[in-house]
This record gives C-alpha cells, sequence and structure tokens, in this order.
C-alpha cells in the first residue's frame, strides 16, 4: 500500500517502514505523528484520489531524529566596488519512518 502526502509544502510517496526527511515537525526522537493531509491512497486492488485529500485518511510515523541538513553558503559580490557578503543556512529537518496508512 502507498500512499501521497502533503506536508511543509511538499508532496511525498511513502509506504509502510519507508523512512523520509521533511521540513521540521513538533515532536521529539522516539514520538509519533498523525499525517492528515493524504491526496491518494493505493494498492494492488484500487486507488482512491481525494478531492483535494482523501477524508478520514491517516498516516502514523515515528520520529527517528530532529536533526539540521547541510550548510548552504550564499556569496555576494559585487566586482570592483569591495562588496562582499558570505552567509550560510542549515534548514532544520526531521526524520520520519512511516508506521502505518490508515484508510478512511
Amino acid at each position: 500500500m502507498f500512499a501521497v502526502v502533503k506536508t511543509g509544502g511538499k508532496q511525498y510517496k511513502v509506504s509502510s517502514n519507508d523512512v523520509i526527511i521533511v521540513e521540521k515537525l513538533p515532536g521529539e526522537a522516539g514520538s509519533h505523528i498523525t499525517l492528515t493531509d493524504i491526496f491518494m491512497i493505493g494498492d494492488a486492488d484500487s486507488t482512491i484520489i481525494g478531492t483535494p485529500t482523501v477524508p478520514g485518511a491517516r498516516i502514523i510515523a515515528e520520529v527517528l531524529e530532529q536533526s539540521k541538513a547541510d550548510k548552504v553558503l550564499i556569496f555576494k559580490k559585487r566586482r570592483r566596488h569591495t562588496y562582499r557578503r558570505f552567509k550560510g543556512h542549515r534548514q532544520e529537518r526531521t526524520v520520519l519512518r512511516v508506521k502505518e496508512i490508515q484508510k478512511a
């Protein structure tokens, strides 16, 4: 069974025991999170497509860790003007393991 779920403004196709990396969600490592914005659920026999979401469907996922992504470097420069700016940014993220996909 698989599902298409939206979290953090992005969509992910997941199935049971998949590990996904999403934008930061509240929760400690080891806790469970319920995702309810599910656009589609399917298996070998049938497919349910939501309008826009599937009512009553949810995904239960376990938080594996809260971490930060690799640093993204930002460098601005204007030639011949002695103008240089150097910044870095690390996006916070959550690593989830999908435990269960529940239909309506």
